[in-house]
């Protein structure tokens, strides 16, 4: 593999004129930005439509797309909207942060209109794209129909013959639901439409779209109303345990996360079909996927459904390696990420080891009393992905404030900058990342802004004040973008340049071969 580089930045976190970013202007302007700055690698989060608490890895479905996410000014164009609808609305009233509860009331308001102004039965194209996904699509429109109609209850708490799918239950919602349904549908065309067109885009550029995808879905989900048996419930469709982490240096209690886990025997014995259908959807939508949470595949941490912590749950043991056989079998070779952060047992080291998929280093992890961190850089193999911090992470400003002094002086220290300012240490981190011999190496956006915690997107185990952090328009300038064009140049990361030259040193062989 060629070495390469990217940016991490949130499809939320771009600018945007209506309260959050979207596949407007401004995405195929980052993408152009992207170019100049000689990366080919854009990584998002995943793009499923959230819910409470607005996590995009608590989504409703794990194959719809985010609603959130539609390009309202294309509407306009299209002529379904006028553009006094959408400047009429309350975004929220700042550039820097998105106000969820704002943007669902006036997002959802517009999305209605447009589907009112639209014809689905006249257009082809949609109809086509209805009857493709279908295998998804009418379970995840009718289930956020009824949803809807229950005033957002999770499907748990509803009527016992919708909760248990009683046949002629659901063709009544079906029918008394029927055009709250289409407007879920058309929400979807309209998604993937204006994702792939952006998608397609970025391609011709030369980026590849790096997508991440939660090894979990959510208990309010679609997935697990309308398949129960894929999950590990007792027979009032209740989870027997959830997801999460036991206690560790980070947390005393782990982490709670609350995802059903899966039967993974049911899997097996279906030849992994749900998993070779999500995978298959997947590949369409990223050109590489990142999968978060890769050790539960090896084994998974099973917690008493009802428990409050995560302090009394057990290890299991997951599919290994058989899934990912499978899903070569079926699907050809992946183009995988494995999230291998935190605590790692020997058979989850072969087990990413046998994959062949790349791992993660992140370099914030690599400084601490031991000085004999795996996440320093010197310790690297090429074949790994590189990143200063992750979503999950403060920014690298922000982290170098609340090091510990010896923390710190060792970090200035291993990245050459003592004496120097938070701006310049900021930097030596992305230099240090983008030198090492990693064969890729994606940097979060807000560390090239150099911004501190206010920059944050997300704090682990903590609801209401996450997700939320936009770029403003202009802050990402051209004296930025030509500062990462040279540090990838210098480190050897431009794939273009790289390819020319291969290219003409191949031309020259012929040329000697033909003499």
């Amino acid at each position: 593999m060629m070495r390469a580089s990217g940016i991490l930045l949130p499809v939320s976190s771009l600018p945007s004129k209506y309260g959050i970013g979207c596949f407007s202007a401004e995405a195929y302007e980052f993408v152009d930005q992207l170019v100049r700055a000689g990366q080919k690698y854009w990584q998002i989060l995943p793009l499923g439509p959230t819910g409470y608490g607005d996590s995009p890895y608590q989504s409703f479905s794990t194959f719809a797309g985010n609603p959130y996410f539609i390009d309202l000014e294309a509407f306009v164009k299209a002529g379904y909207l006028e553009e006094s609808d959408c400047e009429n609305c309350d975004w929220g009233g700042s550039e820097s942060y998105v106000d969820y509860e704002k943007i669902y009331n006036s997002r959802f308001r517009l999305l209605r209109k447009a589907f009112e102004n639209y014809d689905c039965e006249g257009d082809p194209e949609y109809q086509k794209f209805v009857e493709e996904n279908a295998a998804w699509l009418e379970d995840y429109s009718l289930y956020m129909a009824i949803k809807d109609s229950l005033n957002g209850i999770s499907w748990i708490e509803w009527p016992k013959e919708l909760k248990n799918r009683e046949k002629d239950a659901l063709a009544e919602a079906g029918e008394k639901l029927a055009k709250e349904v289409g407007f879920y549908c058309f929400q979807q065309y309209c998604f993937f439409k204006q994702w792939t067109e952006l998608k397609t885009y970025a391609n011709e550029k030369g980026v590849e779209i790096i997508g991440d995808v939660p090894i979990y879905v959510a208990f309010d989900s679609a997935d697990a109303w309308a398949q129960p048996e894929l999950f590990q419930f007792d027979e009032n469709n209740l989870p027997v345990g959830v997801a999460g982490c036991p206690p560790d240096a980070f947390s005393a209690t782990g982490q709670l996360w609350g995802n059903p886990l899966y039967d993974w025997e049911y899997h097996k014995k279906t030849g992994y079909a749900w998993w070779t259908r999500r995978m298959a959807n997947c590949m369409k939508l990223y050109d590489v996927v990142r999968i978060d949470h890769f050790r539960g595949f090896d084994e998974y941490y099973s917690i008493p459904y009802g428990d409050k912590t995560a302090e009394f749950g057990h290890w299991e043991k997951g599919p290994g390696m058989g899934l990912f056989r499978t899903l070569e079998k079926n699907l050809g070779k992946l183009d995988v990420i494995a999230e291998d952060l935190g605590l790692l047992t020997d058979s989850v080291i072969e087990m990413v080891e046998e994959s062949g998929f790349p791992g993660m280093k992140v370099l914030q992890f690599a400084f601490d009393e031991n000085e004999d961190s795996p996440y320093l850089t010197h310790r690297y193999e090429r074949n790994c992905i590189v990143y200063t911090g992750t979503h999950d992470n403060e920014t690298t400003r922000g982290w170098f404030r609340n090091l510990s002094q010896h923390d710190r002086n060792f970090a200035r220290a291993y990245i050459g900058c003592e004496g120097k300012h938070e701006t310049a240490a900021v930097w030596s981190m992305i230099r240090a990342a983008m030198s090492s011999v990693a064969d890729r190496c994606v940097i979060p956006v807000q560390d090239y802004l150099c911004l501190g915690n206010e920059a944050r997107i997300n704090e682990p185990s903590t609801l209401g004040d996450n997700w939320k952090w936009r770029m403003k328009k202009g802050q990402l300038n051209e004296t930025i973008i030509q500062k990462i064009y040279k540090m990838t140049k210098l480190y050897g990361r431009l794939v273009k340049e790289e390819t020319e030259e291969k290219e003409k040193t191949e031309a020259d062989r012929e040329k000697i071969s033909d003499k």
